[in-house]
């Protein structure tokens, strides 16, 4: 028998940041905009970060044939880059789309680390698996005064008639999503307009079209939220091709 803890104090307690990239065989996409939030992560938490040290490790790995899914993990006491195979579950969730419940959440701290991406992920599972209780797949956080915020995994972008829309990070103190920004910025590309904006989830449901965005899963269209079913949209295969996926 031993009392040795297999795992470091700063894995097991989550004092660590990490980031996940969908990387292709044309290498790590959105790989610059992933580490500059690495770094934003880092000093939230007041953690060592060497971008360049990051950097080589990241270019060391070899080559992909398919699409996978490359993590960097950063705690007081180490640094972890791997490569995996992106979940089934995950590639099936961008086909068919997503069930989404909404769910209130308080009055953040002072010391909240939202705007962070920080290995304590126990909420966010949690999260996760009480909307699969209640039909759904995933969950969409919200404001007690009504205003949609983001998913546990995941930001939130929608379709109101030829606009693109996401909610600002630095106003609703969420983590920032390289994916939803990139597809912001590319938008004026299939003709649509794109801006940052609080919105209710009164007004999410009118929305003509709803996605969950991540890195892996590039886009999940909301084919429901809270129990009402929503018509698939035709701009879901238009805007993961746009982002290449």
């Amino acid at each position: 028998m031993t009392d040795r803890v297999l795992v470091s104090p700063a894995e097991l307690f989550g004092d660590g940041v990490f980031e996940t990239v969908h990387l292709r065989p044309d290498g790590p996409w959105l790989l610059d905009q992933h580490l500059a939030r690495l770094a934003r992560s880092a000093a939230l938490l007041d953690l060592p970060l060497s971008l360049p040290t990051v950097s080589a490790r990241v270019a060391a790995l070899p080559s992909v044939t398919v699409a996978s899914a490359l993590r960097i993990i950063q705690t007081r006491e180490s640094l972890h880059v791997a490569v995996s195979a992106i979940p089934a579950t995950v590639l099936d969730e961008r086909r068919t789309g997503i069930r989404v419940v909404s769910g209130a959440v308080g009055l953040r701290p002072p010391w909240s680390l939202a705007e962070a991406k920080t290995l304590s992920y126990g909420p966010n599972f949690a999260a996760r698996r009480w909307a699969r209780a209640q039909g759904g797949d995933d969950l969409l956080w919200v404001t007690i005064a009504g205003y949609a915020l983001e998913g546990p995994t995941s930001s939130l972008v929608w379709l109101a008639g030829d606009e693109l829309h996401s909610v600002p990070p630095a106003e609703a103190a969420i983590l920032a999503g390289t994916t939803a920004a990139e597809l912001l910025a590319r938008a004026p590309r299939v003709g649509l307009r794109s801006s940052y904006r609080m919105v209710t989830l009164d007004e999410l449901t009118g929305a003509d079209a709803i996605w969950f965005a991540s890195a892996l899963r590039g886009l999940a269209e909301v084919t429901a939220l809270d129990g009402v079913p929503r018509a698939r949209s035709p701009w879901t295969a238009r805007l993961l091709d746009l982002l290449g996926y």
